[in-house]
């Protein structure tokens, strides 16, 4: 089912009047009790808190486990209902270590919604022993050698859907360890990938720069206006672009780009909530690229985000007031999910 940004109401599901931010990475309990508790989204959402939520794996970079994780946290934030606490808390611990064998991208690719979980079911005062464990290793693992690369170089090194995934965790654990140093760098880093290359041009670009509008200066995000051969460049992410093929029109297929704004929204969402101005950075970055793809989508299809990325429309039409295609229920993601949930009141 296709809808743009929900109103007021979802079929049975009422919204009850907004609330103000108070607390939490990236929302709070007081701000997920205005949601409602029926309709298409609280239904997946309850199904997936309620069921088994598969084998903790951070290095399966296709793992769900993490996702659920945090839908029985959020079901616990809503209801209060403490079966789903103690699900939630489980679900965190068994992570621990798992990182071990793989890639930093599906580290970064898991570790946010365990992070975020963390934070919606107040670990540190529900079971402070056991979340000592957790903030421990939370800490150490930004700086894991993972297949030669650590979260944090992933981050700094890599211009495109490995380092925004590496980003988004990186900027998790920063909020929830209080490391505000780096979690400044780490926003710099960011800021830089979406364009502004005096906060930060120190990424590693392979030798395909042909989708870059200037490749003397290679940014994450292309900048406003830029085209070329009358086709719009503004907004494209040419290091995923790349993916597909070098540079032609039309371009070929690839999911790429959408794997790079799964970690891009995060960073931006969870920056924003820190006091950032991340979603108008580099002439509002993420919205321009969205809108790169969905004219893609609506000029060739194939382009919009699908499958689990289905959650992606409803973080930017809820950031940027927009009202992108959005899917309901929406499927989550690699590294979030349940927006069709959190953001469906508007």
């Amino acid at each position: 089912m296709l809808l743009g940004l929900l109103g007021r109401e979802t079929g049975a599901a009422v919204c009850g009047p907004p609330v103000p931010p108070s607390g939490g990475i990236r929302t709070s309990r007081a701000e997920l009790a205005r949601l409602p508790m029926a309709g298409p989204a609280w239904e997946q959402l309850r199904a997936a808190a309620e069921g088994k939520p598969g084998k903790a794996d951070i290095s399966d970079q296709d793992s769900n486990h993490d996702v659920n994780t945090l839908a029985a946290a959020l079901v616990y934030a809503r209801t209060g209902d403490e079966r789903f606490r103690a699900k939630a808390a489980d679900g965190i611990m068994a992570a621990i270590g798992t990182e071990q064998g793989d890639r930093t991208l599906a580290l970064g690719r898991n570790l946010v919604s365990y992070v975020l979980a963390a934070d919606l079911i107040d670990f540190r005062g529900y079971d402070p022993a056991r979340e000592q464990q957790f903030s421990g290793w939370l800490n150490a693992v930004r700086f894991t050698v993972l297949d030669g690369r650590t979260l944090i170089s992933t981050h700094e090194q890599r211009p495109n859907n490995w380092g925004t995934h590496a980003g988004a965790g990186r900027i998790a654990a920063d909020l929830y360890l209080g490391d505000r140093a780096d979690l400044e760098r780490a926003a710099q880093v960011f800021r830089g990938w979406l364009g502004d290359r005096a906060a930060y041009a120190e990424f590693i670009y392979d030798g395909d720069l042909s989708w870059q509008a200037d490749p003397g200066n290679p940014v994450g995000i292309n900048p406003p206006g830029a085209s070329r051969d009358g086709h719009r460049l503004d907004g494209a992410i040419p290091d995923d672009m790349r993916r597909g093929d070098s540079y032609r029109w039309p371009p070929k297929r690839t999911n790429y780009p959408w794997g790079a704004m799964e970690g891009a929204l995060v960073q931006a969402e969870l920056l924003a909530r820190a006091g950032y101005d991340a979603w108008n950075w580099s002439d509002r970055a993420l919205l321009r690229a969205t809108q790169f793809l969905d004219e893609l989508d609506r000029e060739q299809g194939r382009w919009w985000a699908a499958g689990d990325d289905e959650w992606m429309p409803w973080v930017v039409n809820h950031a940027y007031q927009q009202q992108f295609r959005a899917e309901l229920p929406a499927r989550p993601g690699k590294n979030l999910g349940w927006t069709d949930w959190v953001y469906g009141c508007g």
